[in-house]
């Protein structure tokens, strides 16, 4: 692999106009990329998903994305219709189309920051591997007391021109005080066996709010990891829906630092998935400060021989007095060969806290399927009546009711 990976990268660094600080950033990246490879289940993060095995399963022998050069035509069908919105357009990792039609123009900031070193993680490989081979960086800023008119929709696409490739996307927000932005990542792929690894940074004001909605509901053999830093100052809402279905595998890991006080956030999510699909969400809610807020409910439908993992964990700074954290996991599993993992975890350094976790699994009850089948309804009928009750929890979680009903009809919920 070191061998693909030092001569994809010396294809990037005469591809793109970089200066001798971005080669110097980028050559950095690529070592630390080189010392520590793939994540494996030795680390403790990975410990259900080992992503080197997984890649060498459903991928082979995999190369680096490095060809930036050319343009790829907006297939203008993957927009969601019936819903007004905002678009940035991703094709294999190229910004293709931006646009902010519905919104004020000097509210909106687009900033290149290719320069920028890596904010995340030092101790994470796969944000070594993004900065090292990323093509443009930039920065989205919404200026202060400023709320976006519309949803922005990003849409991350791969075609045919891409197999057996690993494509790395990066980008920041910036929510200035008073101000809010929508957001929904859409996954649609007409590629297979690529590994996407995207790395999100949101750095949210005083009484900034952010609604995320990240959805993979179409079917597809790419592997991705979506990692997700959201910094929170006093006020500060942020709110994260998950909707996992679609990937052969995926892993949305997400790391919130409660900063300010009275800061709160919300994440939710579904696991929907057949087959060997492998999917996983890891949660990492940091109260950092006094008066602060978190609330975690994961819910998973399991078929056939896929697997989900959980790993939530609330961590409370001894400065965090008067924290409110909750988290909850449950899963149905249809079949005996489906598998679901969860590690919740507390870890708390105050004593005047109200926090809380907890994890259940089972299969559909059949009390409740003979019950509805005497009412007049099939086995069929009975048993997707219970899984929509049981995922309606979660969606109606979500804030925003426009998003909500998008989401419904999405996932076949009926009320």
């Amino acid at each position: 692999m070191k061998e693909q990976l030092q001569k994809d990268f010396e294809n990037i660094i005469r591809n793109l106009n970089l200066s001798q600080k971005d080669i110097e950033i980028k050559k950095f990246c690529l070592s630390n990329f080189m010392n520590k490879g793939f994540p494996n289940k030795k680390e403790e993060d990975w410990k259900f998903s080992d992503l080197n095995q997984i890649i060498k399963k459903n991928i082979g022998e995999l190369s680096f994305y490095s060809d930036y050069s050319s343009t790829n035509k907006v297939d203008t069908s993957v927009f969601v219709d019936g819903l007004e919105h905002n678009k940035i357009v991703f094709i294999n990792d190229r910004i293709e189309k931006i646009d902010f039609d519905y919104e004020k123009k000097d509210q909106i900031e687009i900033i290149d920051q290719s320069e920028t070193i890596n904010k995340f993680d030092n101790n994470n490989s796969l944000s070594d591997l993004n900065n090292a081979f990323n093509n443009k960086s930039f920065k989205i800023l919404v200026k202060k007391g400023y709320q976006l008119a519309k949803p922005l929709i990003i849409y991350h696409t791969t075609n045919s021109k891409i197999w057996s490739k690993n494509i790395n996307l990066r980008l920041d927000f910036e929510l200035d005080k008073d101000s809010s932005l929508k957001v929904i990542d859409l996954f649609k792929d007409t590629s297979e066996k690529n590994f996407l690894n995207i790395f999100y940074n949101f750095d949210l004001k005083e009484n900034a709010v952010l609604k995320n909605y990240k959805v993979d509901r179409f079917e597809n053999k790419n592997i991705k990891y979506f990692f997700n830093n959201i910094e929170q100052d006093k006020n500060s809402i942020s709110e994260t829906f998950i909707l996992s279905s679609g990937s052969n595998f995926i892993k949305n890991e997400i790391n919130c630092d409660l900063k300010g006080e009275y800061s709160s956030a919300f994440v939710n999510g579904i696991f929907s998935l057949k087959n060997d699909k492998h999917h996983e969400i890891r949660t990492t809610i940091n109260h950092l400060t006094e008066n602060t807020k978190s609330y975690q409910l994961i819910k998973s439908v399991l078929e056939e021989s896929s697997k989900a993992v959980y790993q939530g964990k609330i961590f409370v700074n001894s400065k965090a007095q008067k924290t409110d954290g909750y988290q909850l996991s449950k899963a149905i599993l249809l079949n005996k060969e489906a598998e679901f993992n969860a590690k919740p975890e507390l870890e708390i350094y105050a004593d005047d806290v109200k926090c809380s976790h907890g994890s259940a699994s089972g299969s559909l009850n059949e009390e409740s399927i003979f019950y509805l089948m005497t009412r007049g309804l099939s086995h069929q009928q009975s048993r997707e009546l219970l899984i929509n009750g049981f995922l309606l929890d979660v969606v109606e979680k979500i804030t925003d009711s426009e998003i909500k009903n998008l989401i419904k009809n999405m996932i076949g919920i009926k009320e």
